[in-house]
């Protein structure tokens, strides 16, 4: 029989007593408290050690450590008595107090070798396996575990287990076991000379089971396995599964080592090659690839500055071993130098006539940024060398400022990159990163010149308004030399370290609004504001651009779909209420995929959408007239106002409740709304003896002004002469002209102070069809920049005072009505 002792680590991994407090106290309960007698121990009983995480098999010797108090009465106990110990798993490792029920049925018999206490006071004993048992009834009454157990008979050591079948499983276990043992880095020879020389079947799987890295609960499933061929069917199983893991481990390493060797043998012969060329006189190093930078560096007909830096760092790169670490960074740097456009130009001649067809055909409208773009091409035709102005478009989402970028460049027969700024928080996404740092890279600027291969692009600076600020510096001061046409002829990127001229770009920036851009850098910018569409600008976007484009991106040909006028107009009117065409085009490809699906499933060949079709396609109708749905009511006026997506009309609504006098405020309102709302009431109290309000109406009722849509911020002094009107109707009993909306800022003296966003908020108000339009007289100006279609079906009445705005706002004369009765 063949013995086994592991080494200390296997001590460690499995002791059976608590790694920390071995002296703490049991935890005894009602069910597990025993009456501890000195009566003598049956003889045909076995005395039980549990053990966690370790598994013995017979003939096998293994070391245990035993901290718990009935493990080491149990140890001792045998020790005195001079009988063998029944060593068993418990089934849960982390249990310190186990009872009967908590542990495996089978365990194997032992006799203790040896009995040691270590000077820490830890008690280990060594253990013999002898015979597999399996236990039939725990006995009572004893300091330590003790049972009635029935021992298992060997059938590989009786002569049971023979024959061919468990020879040819022998043969595989043993040359399995041998090369899963010359696997592991530190093989025992001893250990594998013992199992080559084992006859027994079952002692065969016993000690390969034993040193097999396995889990507890294996090892105990192997014990359990009683049959000889199915307990080596299963150590087979094991030795397989461990044998693939340790084979490809050792390819892995095999192959990790083999790489080294190659890198340092390629290593050493480039040492070897450069000493030669250097005895043979021969100095061109690397010399193809020096000759093809020195052709590049040519050929880039950099400025002077920027060649001699570059011939300085390829006489550095020349000197540099490749080995070296600084050698790939270095090559990089030259490459970025030489491929960066320093002198490629692509507009040619410029064609106004061409570029106003281009203008013309991608975008309908915008004839004031037409012509500043053909102003641009002029100028640029007759002064080639001037500088290019910066453009920023302005407006709300969807209003096309990005794909102008794009017609621009079409226009101009230049090339067209973006560089998207929404988020940026970083100075050194737009300067760069110093080559000091590891994986340093230019900034998005001369990133974006590198792509368009061209000196002279149209390079679009998008989302400006979301730059962010954070601790690694402010990306808005960045773009002040970027974009001011006085300095960025000798902008200097980080990582280049080289000016580099900028003056021949024609920058492009888009944004929402304005109020988030740095006064300086919105100071090199030329302003260009776009704002939304009217209905028929929109029809007439969905007939040139928005439908077939969907129809083509839908898979549908021509004639296979047409969607009708009246159609076009409900799904602009009742479904896609917005400044721009964005979320139109996106509703007129959901009614195309509907086509198409029509078409695909052959239910149909050719399909005419009309109005009466859009309810089963797009379902109910998203936006309804709210201005017949609050207006007619006494204390309700609809203002107008300006938001980044553009112009919307605003309700302002007043009520009075039994108080004292007190004005409530609702609806998310800003500091500069709170302030206007005080304004118009006290302007209304000041008024009141012209408009026959009693004095006692404001000295015995709360005043409440509410906005609605109260989760939206709300804030700007334009609904001052709304909410002087809606006082104004509510304390006279008076309803306010349904189809009339107004905007304007108040002065306590009742003058009527111009506002911003005139021609949005008309655009909104026709939208929403109002029909009479009140405006501060100051705003006169603005009234050009508001479209012909809306100048020709909106009224437009200019206000000079408050009295204006009621004169106007209702249907009868509430001035001087004292004098008259």
């Amino acid at each position: 029989m063949s013995e086994i002792i592991p080494d200390k680590n296997e001590i460690a991994k499995t002791e059976s007593g608590e790694a920390a407090g071995q002296n703490q106290p049991e935890n005894q309960s009602d069910t597990q408290r025993e009456i501890l007698t000195d009566r003598p121990l049956p003889d045909d009983a076995l005395i039980i050690l549990p053990v966690r995480n370790l598994v013995l098999f017979p003939g096998v010797i293994l070391p245990i450590t035993v901290g718990r108090k009935r493990s080491i009465a149990a140890a001792q106990e045998a020790m005195r008595s001079e009988r063998p110990i029944g060593v068993v798993l418990q089934r849960d490792a982390e249990a310190a107090s186990p009872g009967p029920g908590e542990f495996y049925m089978t365990g194997t018999v032992a006799a203790i070798v040896r009995y040691l206490t270590a000077p820490d006071g830890t008690h280990h004993v060594v253990c013999q396996g002898e015979q597999r048992f399996r236990i039939k009834e725990f006995l009572r009454g004893y300091p330590f575990f003790a049972a009635n157990v029935e021992r298992i008979e060997e059938p590989g050591m009786s002569g049971a287990a023979s024959g061919p079948e468990i020879e040819a499983r022998m043969l595989q276990v043993k040359q399995q076991t041998t090369e899963l043992l010359s696997l592991l880095p530190q093989a025992s020879q001893e250990l594998i000379a013992a199992v080559q020389g084992i006859s027994s079947a079952s002692a065969l799987a016993d000690l390969v089971a034993s040193f097999l890295d396995l889990k507890a609960a294996d090892k105990q499933q192997i014990l359990e396995t009683i049959d000889v061929q199915a307990r080596l069917d299963l150590v087979l199983q094991f030795i397989g599964r461990r044998l693939e893991v340790l084979r490809l481990s050792h390819e892995i390493g095999k192959q990790t080592q083999q790489n080294l060797e190659e890198r340092q043998r390629e290593h050493l012969l480039r040492e070897q090659l450069k000493t030669i060329q250097k005895e043979l006189g021969d100095s061109e190093d690397n010399s193809a690839e020096i000759a093809d930078l020195e052709k590049a560096i040519a050929d880039a007909h950099m400025p002077e500055e920027a060649e001699t830096h570059a011939k300085k760092e390829l006489r550095r790169l020349q000197r540099m071993p490749e080995a070296a670490g600084e050698y790939p960074m270095l090559r990089t740097y030259l490459d970025w130098l030489v491929e960066l456009p320093w002198s490629i130009t692509t507009a040619d001649a410029v064609d106004i006539n061409e570029a106003r067809k281009v203008l013309d055909r991608d975008h309908y409208g915008l004839d004031k940024i037409k012509r500043r773009i053909l102003e641009y091409l002029a100028v640029r035709k007759l002064n080639p060398e001037g500088n290019s102005p910066i453009l920023c478009f302005v407006g709300p989402p969807g209003v096309g400022k990005t794909s102008l970028g794009q017609s621009i460049a079409k226009a101009t027969n230049r090339k067209f990159v973006r560089a998207s700024l929404g988020g940026v928080h970083d100075e050194a996404e737009l300067r760069g990163h110093r080559r000091t740092y590891i994986g340093a890279l230019p900034g998005n600027i001369i990133q974006g010149l590198r792509r368009a291969g061209a000196r002279d692009c149209v390079f679009m600076l998008d989302e400006m308004d979301k730059l962010g600020q954070g601790f690694h510096g402010d990306p808005a001061s960045a773009l002040l030399e970027v974009l001011d046409p006085e300095q960025n002829n000798t902008f200097r990127d980080n990582y280049l370290a080289v000016p580099f001229d900028l003056s021949k770009v024609l920058f492009v920036a888009t944004a929402n609004v304005l109020d988030t851009i740095p006064g300086p850098l919105r100071d090199r910018m030329e302003i260009i504001h776009l704002s939304g569409y009217t209905e028929q600008e929109k029809m007439e976007i969905a007939h040139r651009y928005l439908v077939q484009r969907q129809m083509t991106a839908n898979g549908l040909k021509a004639g296979q779909a047409h969607i009708t006028d009246e159609a076009l107009h409900a799904i602009i009117h009742d479904y896609t209420r917005e400044a721009g065409v964005r979320s139109l085009e996106r509703t007129v490809g959901a009614v195309l995929r509907n086509v198409a699906m029509r078409i695909a499933e052959g239910t149909a060949e050719q399909v005419t959408v009309d109005v009466d079709d859009l309810h089963a396609i797009l379902g109910a109708r998203r936006f309804e007239s709210e201005v017949a749905m609050r207006a007619g009511v006494p204390g309700v006026a609809t203002g107008l106002a300006w938001t980044p997506v553009g112009g919307d009309i605003l309700f302002i609504e007043a009520t009075r409740i039994p108080g004292s006098g007190k004005l409530i405020l609702t609806g998310q309102l800003g500091d500069v709304m709170k302030e206007s709302a005080q304004a118009a009431l006290s302007l209304v109290k000041s008024k009141s003896a012209d408009f026959l309000i009693p004095a006692e109406l404001f000295e015995k009722n709360d005043i409440h002004i509410h906005v609605p849509a109260g989760a939206t911020p709300k804030d700007g002094p334009s609904a001052g002469v709304a909410m002087f009107t809606a006082l104004v109707s509510l304390m006279t009993d008076n309803a306010i002209k349904s189809d009339t909306a107004m905007t304007g800022e108040i002065s306590l003296r009742g003058l009527v102070l111009p506002v911003g966003g005139i021609k949005e908020k008309v655009i909104a108000a026709m939208r929403a069809g109002i029909t009479t339009v009140l405006l501060p007289a100051r705003n006169q100006r603005d009234f050009e920049e508001i479209p012909a279609e809306a100048r020709d079906k909106l009224k437009f009445v200019w206000l000079e005072r408050v009295e204006d705005a009621a004169a106007a706002a209702f249907d009868r004369t509430l001035v001087g009505e004292q004098e008259s009765a």
